[in-house]
């Protein structure tokens, strides 16, 4: 899922993430036992930022918009709470590659440049 932002509202089998070579998931955490169900070999369990509580709210506002989901109107009623119990779930690689590119943005350098630094950033 290159790219793709992925929020599960609801349960997930073990090994999740396996395989997750880009993107971004949100899990639920209802529980608080999403370390146990997630793959650490490839991907990391990241708090939130209060860039991704206001975009995992939104991805919500909009199921419950398009859906009429009683579940997430539930949730977002109770949203100070509930919030604090999601995880991020990030691929190691597609993080360093997000912060290779963070930094050649910041140093202003070209668009090639850049790509050499994710491409050996990728390698390891």
């Amino acid at each position: 899922m290159p790219g793709a932002t992925v929020v599960v509202l609801g349960a997930t089998g073990r090994n999740f993430g396996a395989g997750m070579s880009g993107g971004i998931a949100y899990l639920y955490d209802r529980d608080g036992d999403v370390d146990r169900c997630v793959n650490p070999e490839m991907v990391a369990i990241e708090t939130l930022s209060d860039t991704d509580r206001e975009q995992l709210k939104a991805i919500i506002e909009r199921h419950r918009d398009f859906t009429g989901s009683q579940s997430a109107e539930r949730m977002l009623a109770s949203w100070s709470v509930e919030v604090s119990k999601f995880k991020k779930i990030m691929p190691t690689d597609y993080r360093r590659v997000l912060e290779v590119l963070e930094m050649a943005e910041r140093e202003g350098v070209s668009e090639s440049e850049a790509i050499d630094r994710v491409m050996e950033a990728a390698r390891g």
